[in-house]
Order: structure tokens, then sequence, then C-alpha cells
């Protein structure tokens, strides 16, 4: 405590305001010059006839600006399980799944604990993130100016617009697989299947928050229905399981990290999707809301990928369409025996990744905005179509190698995301107490009233010291990572977590402001 004393004794006299309990200091100098800032900035397109007649018809017209306490009146909290629920109740965990039989060569019961024991673990993090939405009105990527600052807050925007649009391309993919699999005889191209599915993801998420909430508190339900169908006609194969050895420390780390990564990235974009709930709301309520939603739907469905990716080898109808078509190839066979019933249910559960590539063009569109200060004067929608624009052209590409993209993208891109969730929780326990007061809605766009950010890219950069020796990827693999598997994640996520807290404190007192 004598620390902080010294700290505190440190710190530049502000005048009267908003203190903060732990510090006393507050939060900004010129907070009062920046009421304005919570205003809809105005383009040269809001007065426009053809722009408030999309806004007539529902289209949301705010981006990235924080949303005021008296917007944020919706009080259905369980809005945040479905959202999170249909988005992972689709076909997308299955080809996860089978990377842990079909790859990594680990038995159906070994990758099931794995999965179970990484995904309660792992889903804490972005449930416990995403009450931060709800009590602040702010965007994810906006929430993380407060520690990374406004400048510095670009670095995490780009890996986390990668790493969605990574997820985006990764569902149009597999449904774009399955599409083209429903009639192998007319010959329908993977690119054909990948652009139907990102036009229809599109006019949702060009739509906005409440089209989105609306959208996936009901496109779960034919999700379920198509999935147990698929289930119930070739389920009998699921218990032919290939012979694997034992686990080895190397492969259980390996694949557990995969999880973590695939749960830990939502710690980027989770706030996005509660800013417009009531902040009187119980923050345990949320938190549960959230958690299951990504917990519940996603841990049986990679469960029955890995025993998809178990069972191929002795399968050799689900090998050859693996090869052919990835995992909609397997579906369209397990199917098979409802004849033209099992190719309308494929269709079904080739869209089922609409309700996950809805929130991850959202998101990107976001991002995009909070590039430059600029952009906050185009309409969010704008982003919306520049985005589809890019996905379906990387998506036709990354199609050509998919199950080896997915492994690529799925093994790298929790480094980044431990870093991240490591300095946003932090931030909010450590320096913030919880106290989501602090997060002044009206400096999110100026740059010297906000943190520096040094503290929380120094950590970043620190931890990669031990991340790269610990890395086990197919274009790297580090020493540590060469003998127990690659452990790059946790390294990220505990040693930025050791380096940022002194140099956070270093940051306060150097500049005088939380």
């Amino acid at each position: 405590m004598q620390a902080n004393s010294d700290l505190e004794a440190n710190l530049e006299p502000m005048p009267p305001g908003s203190v903060l309990p732990w510090y006393g200091v507050q939060a900004t100098r010129d907070a009062e010059d920046c009421n304005s800032n919570m205003s809809m900035e105005k383009g040269p397109l809001s007065n426009s006839k053809w722009y408030r007649k999309m806004l007539d018809a529902g289209v949301e017209e705010n981006g990235i600006r924080p949303i005021p306490a008296e917007e944020r009146t919706q009080t259905q909290f369980n809005n945040l399980f479905t959202v999170f629920f249909t988005c992972l109740l689709c076909v997308l965990p299955l080809p996860t799944g089978a990377l842990g039989t079909a790859v990594y060569g680990l038995k159906l019961r070994d990758v099931s604990l794995i999965i179970i024991f990484f995904n309660i673990v792992t889903c804490v993090p972005p449930a416990f993130i995403g009450i931060g939405g709800v009590q602040t009105g702010m965007r994810q990527m906006i929430q993380a100016r407060y520690s990374f600052g406004l400048f510095f807050g670009v670095i995490p925007l780009l890996l986390n617009a990668g790493t969605v649009t990574g997820f985006t391309l990764i569902g149009s993919i597999v449904s774009g697989q399955a599409i083209a699999a429903v009639n192998q005889d007319a010959r329908i191209s993977v690119d054909v299947g990948i652009g139907i599915v990102c036009a229809l993801s599109f006019v949702t998420a060009f739509l906005g928050y409440r089209a989105i909430h609306i959208w996936q508190r009901w496109q779960w339900l034919p999700n379920l229905i198509g999935i147990v169908i698929a289930v119930g006609c070739g389920g009998k194969h699921l218990v032919h399981q290939a012979e694997a050895g034992p686990a080895t420390v190397k492969s259980v780390v390996g694949y557990g990290s995969l999880m973590a990564g695939y749960f830990m990235t939502f710690g980027g974009t989770v706030s996005d999707f509660t800013i417009y709930h009531s902040p009187k709301g119980s923050k345990l309520k949320v938190f549960a809301y959230v958690y299951l939603g990504l917990l519940t739907p996603s841990t049986p469905l990679l469960i029955l990928g890995a025993a998809i990716g178990g069972a191929m080898p002795n399968v050799d109808s689900w090998q050859t369409a693996w090869d052919a078509y990835g995992i909609g190839g397997v579906l369209a066979e397990m199917l098979r025996p409802a004849d033209g019933f099992g190719k309308f249910v494929l269709v079904v559960l080739a869209l089922s990744v609409v309700g996950n590539m809805v929130l991850s063009n959202y998101s990107v569109a976001l991002c995009l905005q909070m590039l430059l200060p600029i952009f906050v004067k185009v309409p969010r929608f704008v982003f919306i179509i520049i985005t589809m624009a890019i996905m379906i052209p990387m998506a036709i590409y990354a199609a050509k190698e998919w199950a080896t993209s997915l492994e690529n993208f799925l093994a790298v891109i929790g480094y980044w995301a431990g870093c991240f969730d490591a300095v946003v929780i932090e931030e909010l326990l450590m320096f913030r107490r919880t106290e989501y007061t602090s997060y002044d809605p009206r400096i999110w766009n100026k740059g010297r009233s906000l943190p520096p950010g040094f503290a929380a890219i120094g950590a970043s950069l620190v931890s990669l010291a031990l991340v790269i020796p610990s890395m086990d990827t197919t274009w790297y693999t580090g020493p540590i990572g060469n003998h127990i598997g690659d452990i790059g994640f946790e390294a990220a996520f505990v040693v930025t977590a050791l380096a940022y807290y002194p140099l956070r404190s270093l940051e306060i007192k150097w500049s005088g402001r939380i």
C-alpha cells in the first residue's frame, strides 16, 4: 500500500470532479470540454432522403459512439444468451472439433475431456468482459482505448478485425462446402455457396443491432433440429472410432490452445452486442447469459465434430466426402438415407452459419469505422458493404486449402487474444476496481485524455519473450513448444498480466491520470 500512497502523492493535482476510489485522481483533465463527443457525428449523407428512408425502415444509425444511459433501455437480457447461443449452434464448431481426432490423433474420450475443461475455463474472460458493454454503453474496441489509448489502440483493433475476418472466412467456407455437397451432380461450386451465405449474412448485419438480436432469437431452432436429424440419420457410424495411441502432453496442450483461441477471441467483440441493454440489470445475470450462450452450444458440437473426425478413417464414404467438401460433405453422407428431405436439411445446416457470420460482419465493420477519426461521419452500413466486398474473394481463395487454413488460423489467434484479455481484465479489476463509471464516455475519442497506452503495448511486447519460444505451429516451432506443445496463449496471458501491473502503475504516475 505504500507504493500506492507514493503514486497518489506524485500525481498532478486535478480540478474537482469524479474521483476514482483507489488512486483518487480525476479520470480526465479536460473531460468537461468533451460533452459534444457523445452526440452523433453528422456526415454528408445524414440529410439525404434515401438515408432517412433507410433509418425509418429500421437500419441502425449509430456506429461507434458510446450509447448514452437514457438510450440503453433494453431489459430483455435473455437476448444476450440467444445472440451467442445461435452464433455457435451451427456447423462451424464441427470441423474445429474434428481436428482433435483427425489431425492431432487423440482419442474421442481425450478430446472430449479437453473440450469440456478448456471451454469451462476460457468462456469466463469474454463473459466477464461483456459486462462492460452493458455498464458503459461502449463497443468493445472503444473500451480497449481506456487501457491501450487512442493511437496504440489501433493495434488490437487491427488484430481483432483480422481475427473476426478469419472466423467469417471459415464460416463461409464450411457453408459453401455444404451447399456444394447438396447436389454434387449439379456441380454447384463451393465459390457459389460462399457467395450465397455471405449475401444472406450481409442483410442482417446491414440492418444492425436490433435486427441481429431478433434474428438470433429464433435461428437456433431450425439449426438444432437439423443437427439432431443429421445425427439421427448417420449417427450409427459414430461408434466406429479409429484406433489412436495414448495422449501425449504435446497433443493435449496443442489442442487445448486451439480451444483457448476459439473462445478467448470473443473478448474483442462481446460488448458490441450488449451496449443497448439497461445498466441497471444484474451484472451476474449478464455474465451468466453470455457465459452459457458461449458454452452450451459449442461444447456438444465440438465433441460431435471430434466423433466425426475419429470415425472418418473407418467410414470410407465420409473420408472421401471430407476430402472433397470438408464437413459439409460428411453431413451430406450422414443425411443420405433421408434422400430429398436430407438435402433440404443439409441446406438448413449450411445456412446455420449465417448467425455466426452476422456477428462477425457487424464487428468487422465497426473495427473499420474505428480506424480513422473521420470515419465516424461515415454511416455504419457503408462499412458493412465494404466488409462483404472483402470477405467473398478472400473466402474463395482460402477455401482451396481450408483444413490447413483452419488449423493455422486457430493456432495463432489465441496469442494476441491472451494479451488483450489480460490487459482489459486487469485494468478493470486492479486499476479501476470494477468502477465502470471511470470509463468516462466523454473522452472516448480524445487521445490526450485517454491513457497513453505504453503500458498495455509494453506488457504485450514483453510477453513475446516467452510466447515465441512456446509456439508450436506448422510454420514455426519454438524450443518450449517442441517439448511440451503450444502454450503460447497461456504464456501471453500470464506474462502480460504480470508485466502490466508495474508498467501501468508507472504510466499513471507519469501521466497523472488513470
